[in-house]
Formats: C-alpha cells, sequence, structure tokens
C-alpha cells in the first residue's frame, strides 16, 4: 500500500436535525468506503442536533470522498484543530 493509506483527518460532523440524527449515515460512510476507519471521540446529541468529534484514517482520497458523502446528505463538517483532541 501506499503512503496514502495512514492519513487522517480530525472533524466535527453536526447534524443539524432530528432527520440527519437518526440517519445511520456514519454506517452507509463505513460501508461505501470500507478502507476508512473511523473513532469517535466525543459525541452528544440534544433535542434536534448531534454533535461529533471523529477521527477519520485511510487512503487520503477516501477520507476526503466519505466526508462529502457525509455532506451530500446533510452533515456540516468542519476541522478540529490538533489541541482539541489532544489536549
Amino acid at each position: 500500500m501506499s503512503d496514502q493509506s495512514s492519513y487522517s483527518k480530525r472533524c466535527w460532523f453536526t447534524f443539524p436535525s432530528r432527520t440527519q440524527v437518526e440517519k445511520p449515515i456514519i454506517w452507509q460512510m463505513s460501508r461505501k468506503f470500507p478502507e476508512v476507519s473511523f473513532d469517535i471521540r466525543q459525541a452528544s446529541v440534544q433535542n434536534e442536533i448531534g454533535i461529533m468529534a471523529i477521527l477519520l484514517t485511510g487512503p487520503r482520497d477516501d477520507v476526503f470522498a466519505a466526508i462529502e458523502f457525509c455532506r451530500s446528505h446533510g452533515v456540516q463538517v468542519d476541522p478540529i484543530e490538533k489541541s482539541v483532541i489532544e489536549g
């Protein structure tokens, strides 16, 4: 495998409505992009919104495609600064 397989991206996933919160979007992403692993570092669901800190790892192109897949399903994706996750 190429060096691309070890790319990691830390993101905030915001599910802005009950509809997105209730859909299995992360599961769908994992099936569509099996080379991308995910580690949920933190999550909170309150009323109509869900927020998740997630680490995606895999081939660079697949990681970015997985992010775009989530965005296409209504998830807001924002980068996390390294210090937020690691203290």
